[in-house]
């Protein structure tokens, strides 16, 4: 019996392109479209209950926690007159900049503070200042900051569509330009009141350390996952761990 003659290269691609008729064609082209409508379905009905459910969670949380709200801005007032709440220039989904809001937990000449500190060789930059004992920070923005209070505002961005309940934390315009390409990834998902290193260690974890977890996060983002991550918020808030 005489051993079949080997297919070569040229006989497998002319093989191909008879198979690839104009049915074949046709049938494979409209597999394709079938599965990227499937695909972009799913992905616009997520970002449309994930909407929904920051809408619902924002609205009930600015009108449940309005006593909170008096009561910090009350207290800020008193014991540093001047702006309660504190604006600065975040960037958010795709580069987008916007306003994030927070209570005022430092002195209304905080910058001015810093420069003198610096000037005097108490320290080389802010950064540093950022540590316990910060000479900026107030009493009342030492507590607000450590039950993470000062962030409350930012159910006004979420409910305005500048944030999420849940996604990675909104950087300053400083940062992302150092960024590197794997960093970038953090603005692929709308930013977030809460997140995994939130939930994880907040300030405890090193830089490495938060963007995998942020990545982490948009690879696997889903409604369940937002709603397990914002109860897991709650006990770590309330312990104040890893918050300066």
């Amino acid at each position: 019996m005489k051993d079949k003659p080997r297919q070569t290269s040229k006989d497998l691609t002319d093989y191909w392109q008879r198979a690839a008729t104009i049915h074949c064609r046709a049938s494979l082209n409209l597999r394709a479209r079938a599965k990227r409508f499937v695909w972009i379905t799913v992905i616009r009905t997520t970002q449309v209950f994930k909407r929904c459910f920051d809408i619902a969670v924002s609205f009930f949380a600015l009108a449940l926690l309005s006593p909170i709200y008096a009561i910090t801005a009350i207290c800020i007032a008193l014991e540093d007159p001047g702006p309660v709440i504190f604006k600065q220039k975040r960037v958010g989904l795709k580069g987008h900049t916007f306003l994030i809001w927070k209570f005022r937990s430092m002195v209304v000449n905080a910058e001015a503070v810093a420069k003198r500190m610096i000037e005097q060789e108490q320290t080389t930059d802010t950064v540093q200042l950022k540590l316990a004992g910060d000479p900026r920070i107030t009493r009342v923005g030492t507590f607000i900051r450590k039950y993470s209070i000062d962030e409350l505002p930012q159910f006004w961005n979420v409910f305005k569509g500048d944030m999420s309940i849940v996604g990675p934390r909104p950087v300053v315009l400083g940062e992302v330009a150092a960024y590197s390409v794997e960093e970038r990834q953090r603005l692929l998902a709308k930013p977030g009141l809460t997140c995994f290193w939130q939930v994880g260690g907040r300030t405890d974890l090193d830089f490495e350390n938060q963007v995998m977890l942020d990545v982490q996060y948009i690879r696997s983002t889903n409604l369940w996952l937002d709603i397990k991550l914002l109860l897991q918020t709650v006990p770590a808030v309330l312990l104040g761990k890893g918050a300066y």
